[in-house]
């Protein structure tokens, strides 16, 4: 999951930057910063969902409004693709920006990993990972083999996926630079049908093991969000506005139910991701009408990467209260969903403030000091 620069809410309105600008700071896009705290709630209530907090007609509406809340992870990985093309830094070496993904991410992943151990060895009925499994999560290498893939913290798969896309990210940066807008187009066209192909195979199980955790199978999504930011930074993106972008993405939303798990649902959800954060980004860049630009949404948005890291720990924990699977009727599982929600909020701004932000400027300041000193 990857930050969107927050910006005052009513930005200038401005043209796409084209390539003469590129030795210039990329303008900030807040209204993909409140885009993803939209996805981070998708996936909340998907698990709120499995836990089963809903019985009736609650379970039933739950079902429809938050079964297919999975490709809200598929919405971060193309969200991480253009956010990172978007702000990729002209001349940037490898080793720094990999330096700056660290410190971005790690301390989140960190913490919530020994939040997740000290679970395991202290309350009951929690699984207890193995020391390869341990360790492979520490590393962020666990999605790559379906038994790990779920150890401790179990949404950090998707965190494993973003390590491999950072690892690959380099080499996909300097390919686009060197594309112009037709180049770029191919690109994302052949992202699009590395996904279609690849739901198809996962659905007619052409497969060993399903693939929607593995991480090369995610890359298209990641290379697809990266082709879109480098349209719109040629000035050359030609896709609808935010509004149709919308509602194609909310039209794709609601189709996931009718295919099969996992994987094929990307195949619904794709094309109208792919739209909708270039679509937002322009009406940043412009100044257009934009709900997601709005500060409240950009502050829990801001939070979104460790409330997405320690809700289903939340959720976890809570089984020693409720039981699993309680299906409680309307008022009640509203009331405990409400909560559940309260506690992963305030944990994960707590999160934000005490370890992500002041952590992250520590590990940035490091190699800035020894440059410094050897300069």
């Amino acid at each position: 999951m990857t930050t969107a620069t927050k910006a005052p809410p009513t930005a200038p309105a401005a043209a796409p930057p084209s390539r003469t600008q590129a030795s210039t700071p990329a303008p900030s896009l807040p209204s993909l910063t409140g885009l993803r705290w939209m996805a981070a709630v998708l996936v909340f209530g998907l698990h709120v969902h499995n836990f089963r907090y809903f019985g009736g007609a609650g379970g039933r509406f739950m079902s429809w409004g938050f079964e297919a809340g999975a490709s809200g992870v598929s919405f971060f990985f193309v969200l991480s693709g253009f956010v990172l093309m978007w702000s990729a830094r002209p001349g940037d070496r490898a080793p720094r920006f990999w330096w700056r993904r660290v410190a971005r991410v790690y301390p989140v992943h960190l913490v919530t990993v020994v939040v997740a151990l000290v679970m395991a060895f202290t309350l009951p009925r929690q699984p207890r990972p193995t020391l390869p499994q341990g360790l492979a999560d520490v590393f962020l290498v666990h999605s790559w083999w379906r038994p790990w893939w779920q150890t401790l913290d179990p949404v950090s798969w998707s965190l494993a996926c973003e390590a491999f896309f950072y690892a690959a990210f380099p080499l996909l940066a300097l390919v686009l630079r060197r594309l112009e807008a037709r180049g770029a187009t191919v690109l994302a066209g052949l992202s699009v049908l590395a996904v279609l192909a690849l739901a198809w195979t996962d659905a007619h199980h052409c497969w060993d093991q399903p693939i929607s955790s593995f991480p090369a199978a995610r890359l298209p999504e990641f290379a697809l969000g990266a082709a879109t930011a480098r349209l719109v930074l040629l000035g050359r993106w030609r896709g609808p506005g935010l509004e149709a972008s919308l509602a194609l993405a909310v039209i794709g939303y609601f189709l996931v139910p009718q295919v099969t798990d996992d994987y094929a649902a990307t195949a619904c959800t794709i094309t109208g991701f792919a739209l909708l954060i270039p679509a937002a980004a322009v009406a940043d860049l412009r100044g257009l009408p934009s709900l997601w630009r709005r500060r409240w949404l950009v502050r829990l948005g801001e939070l979104s990467f460790a409330f997405y890291m320690i809700h289903l720990l939340v959720l976890r924990a809570g089984t020693h209260l409720l039981g699993t699977r309680p299906r409680y009727d309307l008022l009640t599982g509203a009331a405990v969903a409400t909560a559940a929600f309260t506690v992963s909020l305030v944990l994960s701004w707590l999160l934000y403030e005490g370890v992500e932000r002041p952590a992250r400027r520590l590990l940035l300041r490091y190699p800035a000091r020894r440059k410094t000193a050897t300069a």
